[in-house]
């Protein structure tokens, strides 16, 4: 899960109805310190200026480190460093733009929901899948409509960027391109202060298979997306193409800076043609290339950061990847970002409070050639907890919000399959095989029983989004590399036309209540573009049934 405290404001952290586990020391908590993880010096990924590659490694070797890898795509080098002034001294050449330690970086963008109201909204029954009248959020897109005209071919990869995907739940397996999927992460048990990072390894060498998600985020963004029409449980947005598992996040949900270039770089070369990335770029939450509170290192990482991610993200946009991203639960107008209390946030506790403006970025969010989407609840006003802004929304979907009507009420959020093993360990499903909660939903209708389970954030909005783009791409791609290909440019092109335009709110300061909380967010743009809806609210029956 996301760190939901991450940059939200007060009216966020009051709606949040669960967090992670892990907790920051308390007043009068004695320091801690650093826990070697495993043998050998520490690692760095150093970028360095185009062409510029043999002086970085000169500047490796003059602060007393080692070259262990070099990647010419993405342009940086894997080095091995000495000790506390490495980085300093590599960052310090000219020919050096940012260096980063190589660790996790980043967090997924979505809020489990585990109260609900005790008596559960009643669901009128419809056609179509077993679950389908819990599927508020395919309605509202159309995609209900849009699944049996067009579902998607075979032909089009989608790349699951996140913490795994559950390649065995009967409610994606047939959709589950195993061959291609790939896991570019190692569990770490522990974090850098000896504190319960992913727990203890599943797997031998800590490295899980390719069909595996001990998260459970993955797998609720790959059903949206893509779960099949096949009797069972839900229907996704394209429930005819091809999920790929392309693993960058770690258990608990944090990323690593390497594995997600990896991700992003495997995805180009292997013809994926859109890639969902439900999570944003940690240890800071706002990347800042020269905040006066930040230490040298500092500047140097979150630089890193900046530059590594938007080489990755241009590597495979050039290659046909098109590149959607969820905004970000902070409740926060990314174009006037003010306070940053949550970063660096990794590892938990190291935190601190630095002020903050535009010229700090969310990443990938933020970054260059990436669709950002915000998130909607059943209404379909944008969600409380969204982030929003005029030059950072690119469309929107459906997210969820509990809060969106009177009380609370799951059924607000985002339906989707969930691992069994998942909601076992976090004591959603009794011994029986019931769920413990209206947040699970079981469905026995088709053979075996699956699982799903309620979530909400712009972590559920981009799949929607994604989905929507997989239509694109199996109606006007052409035969290419992975089966077929649509340039970016197009598929957005494609989206924004195909998208529902919706006004910001009369008035357009919209107030948010929750709990005795109350907070405004300020809708600019037009109908056509603004900052709550981006160009609308994208559209799956248009999608499969627009003229180009």
């Amino acid at each position: 899960m996301r760190r939901l405290a991450s940059g939200m404001t007060a009216l966020a952290a009051a709606v949040t109805l669960a967090a992670c586990s892990a907790t920051a020391p308390q007043p009068g908590e004695a320091a801690r310190k650093p826990t070697p993880q495993g043998q050998g010096q520490p690692e760095y990924l150093v970028f360095y200026e185009h062409g510029r590659g043999r002086e970085a490694k000169a500047a490796v070797e003059r602060a007393g480190g080692t070259t262990v890898a070099d990647n010419t795509k993405l342009g940086y080098l894997l080095a091995a460093g000495g000790d506390g002034a490495f980085q300093a001294a590599v960052g310090g050449d000219p020919a050096v733009v940012g260096v980063s330690p190589d660790r996790s970086i980043g967090r997924t963008a979505s809020k489990p929901v585990t109260r609900a109201l005790p008596d559960e909204q009643a669901f009128t029954k419809r056609a179509g899948e077993p679950l389908a009248p819990r599927q508020w959020d395919m309605r509202m897109i159309g995609a209900d409509r849009a699944n049996a005209k067009v579902p998607g071919s075979k032909k089009v990869l989608v790349g699951v960027i996140d913490t795994g995907v559950d390649g065995k739940h009967p409610d994606i397996a047939p959709n589950f391109n195993r061959e291609l999927s790939r896991n570019f992460v190692t569990d770490r048990p522990k974090d850098d202060y000896g504190e319960t990072l992913d727990g203890p390894c599943e797997a031998k060498n800590c490295k899980d298979p390719v069909d595996a998600d001990d998260d459970g985020h993955g797998t609720h963004v790959a059903s949206t997306i893509a779960s099949p029409i096949n009797g069972i449980g839900i229907a996704g947005v394209a429930p005819g193409v091809q999920i790929v598992n392309i693993r960058a996040g770690q258990d608990s949900g944090f990323f690593f800076l390497k594995p997600s270039l990896d991700a992003l770089t495997y995805a180009a070369d292997i013809g994926v043609d859109v890639v969902n990335m439900s999570y944003y770029v940690d240890p800071w939450l706002f990347n800042c290339r020269a905040n006066k509170s930040d230490t040298k290192k500092q500047q140097l990482e979150q630089r890193a950061i900046i530059t590594g991610m938007q080489r990755a993200l241009d590597y495979a946009r050039k290659r046909g990847v098109t590149l959607i991203s969820a905004l970000g639960n902070g409740s926060t107008d990314l174009g006037n970002p003010k306070i940053d209390k949550q970063s660096p946030g990794y590892p938990k506790g190291d935190e601190k409070e630095r002020t903050i403006d535009n010229s700090c970025v969310n990443v990938p969010a933020e970054s260059k050639g990436v669709i950002s989407v915000s998130a909607l609840g059943p209404s379909g006003r944008k969600a409380a907890y969204s982030d929003y802004g005029v030059e950072q929304t690119d469309v929107s979907a459906p997210g969820g919000d509990v809060l969106d009507g009177q009380g609370v009420n799951v059924t607000r959020s985002i339906l989707a399959a969930a691992p069994e093993h998942v909601l076992r360990a976090a004591g959603r499903v009794g011994k029986d095989g019931k769920p413990k909660g209206a947040d699970v939903v079981r469905d026995c209708t088709g053979g075996p029983c699956s699982y799903y389970q309620y979530l909400e954030g712009t972590s559920m909005a981009a799949p929607h989004a994604t989905g929507v783009a997989a239509i694109l791409i199996s109606r006007f791609g052409k035969p290419g590399k992975g089966g077929l290909e649509l340039a970016p440019d197009t598929v957005q092109d494609l989206l924004y036309k195909t998208a529902t335009p919706k006004a910001c709110p009369s008035p357009r300061e919209y107030t948010y209540n929750a709990f005795g909380t109350s907070e405004k967010h300020l809708c600019q743009g037009d109908t056509d573009d603004n900052g709550f809806y981006g160009h609308g609210i994208v559209n799956a029956w248009k999608a499969a049934t627009a003229q180009p």
